[in-house]
């Protein structure tokens, strides 16, 4: 019996001391940095914390932007960080105070590596003061290869060494960007947990001579110039109805198998909002939220909204999984139809839609008519990290609909 009570007196040590080694992913200020093509580093910082019913909770920042993350697997020294809505998310090994790992996206078979440590809440370590003020309008040329540019509106307010902004482009914008600018450089980074974007740019008073990097998969090179009169075109004028076509037409399974299209009876005689998107895409999500908050303040409205999903989840399966995940997190409550799955390419999901012009960006929103006319298509949207933009749109929004209520 002696031996027995000893043995267990050496098991339950055993168990205290490991139970004592246990770690714990410690609350507070985290500091991230993955490293995206050639070594560069992209940063993003978010917080720790233990909730009233002890469970961790994350949120991370990029400027104005909080993203809350409610789901962090725990086992061992192993952790698991999913986004919501996104099918990205974090993995690796942790101690108390660092986080050691990768970024992946699986279903395009994207894996970056990352480590963040605990206790640092500067983005970028700044140890020169700037030399220049970037705030202000700047007309921007992005060069994704030796003959193929796009034009882009970068915005950006700077406050001692702080600066925030973004870039828009005519599909979009580069989310909420964070940073500094330290000497006569400027850098700047976001992370959402489907994008991470880094942009590092030499600056004088009146020009940005720069890179942007997306992840570790992407590398663009940008100009830019001071122009405050600076605009870009019209995302109301990029994509068409193509001559031949009077109509837009479709038809797309939703989650239960059934096919639906315009020609059901519950889009009859109705205004329609048709949205080309997919889950992956951050635009998208704002756009979604903006669509949901105009319904929800608007319940007796006549008007039906209908999404049509461009996914790159390599199954069907997977692919209304993350439609649902979506729909479950935003509430979505109008049908999201899928389109197109095991590719995101634009020319494929023109295809699906021929009367278009082109697919040009997700998101893009089609609108009909009483009658079944379309009447605008809106390549693109600008969020809230474009702040006057953003309101401005859904000014327009609210009064184009309205009119087309009403007749």
């Amino acid at each position: 019996m002696k031996k027995i009570a000893s043995l267990l007196s050496i098991v339950f040590l055993l168990c205290t001391c490991n139970e004592a080694k246990k770690n714990v992913l410690t609350d507070g200020m985290w500091l991230a940095e993955l490293t995206a093509m050639d070594d560069e580093v992209l940063p993003f910082n978010f917080k720790v914390f233990t909730d009233s019913l002890g469970i961790k909770r994350l949120e991370i920042y990029n400027a104005e932007e909080i993203i809350e993350v409610d789901e962090i697997h725990i086992a061992g020294d192993s952790i698991r960080i999913n986004f919501p809505v996104y099918e990205g998310y974090l993995t690796g090994v942790f101690t108390d105070n660092t986080i050691e790992g990768e970024f992946i996206k699986e279903s395009l078979d994207r894996i970056v590596p990352f480590k963040a440590t605990h206790g640092l809440s500067e983005r970028f370590r700044n140890t020169n003061r700037p030399t220049f003020n970037v705030s202000g309008v700047w007309e921007t040329d992005f060069m994704k290869d030796a003959t193929e540019t796009y034009k882009a509106k970068g915005i950006f307010m700077q406050s001692g060494d702080k600066v925030s902004g973004t870039f828009r482009t005519a599909t979009g914008d580069y989310r909420y960007l964070d940073g500094v600018v330290s000497g006569d450089t400027l850098k700047v980074s976001a992370f959402d947990g489907a994008h991470a974007f880094v942009f590092n740019a030499k600056v004088t008073d009146s020009s940005l001579n720069g890179v942007f990097y997306s992840g570790n998969h992407s590398k663009e090179l940008f100009t830019a110039k001071r122009n405050e009169g600076f605009e870009l075109v019209s995302a109301d004028s990029l994509t068409y109805i193509k001559e031949g076509y009077d109509k837009l037409a479709f038809s797309f399974p939703n989650a239960e198998g059934a096919t639906v299209s315009l020609a059901d009876e519950r889009y009859k005689d109705k205004v329609v909002v048709v949205q080309i998107m997919g889950t992956w895409c951050p635009n998208c999500l704002d756009e979604t939220k903006y669509y949901m908050s105009y319904l929800n303040d608007n319940p007796n409205t006549e008007i039906e909204f209908i999404a049509l999903a461009f996914e790159y989840a390599k199954t069907k399966e997977g692919a209304f999984k993350s439609i649902q995940r979506l729909k479950d997190r935003i509430g979505v409550n109008y049908p999201i139809l899928l389109a197109q799955y095991g590719s995101s390419d634009k020319v494929l999901a023109q295809q699906k839609l021929p009367m278009l012009n082109h697919v040009l960006s997700y998101p893009t929103s089609i609108f009909i008519d009483k009658k079944g006319d379309v009447r605008k298509i809106h390549t693109g949207f600008n969020g809230p990290a474009t702040g006057e933009k953003y309101l401005e749109f859904k000014i327009k929004f609210e009064k184009f609909v309205a009119e087309l209520l009403a007749e």
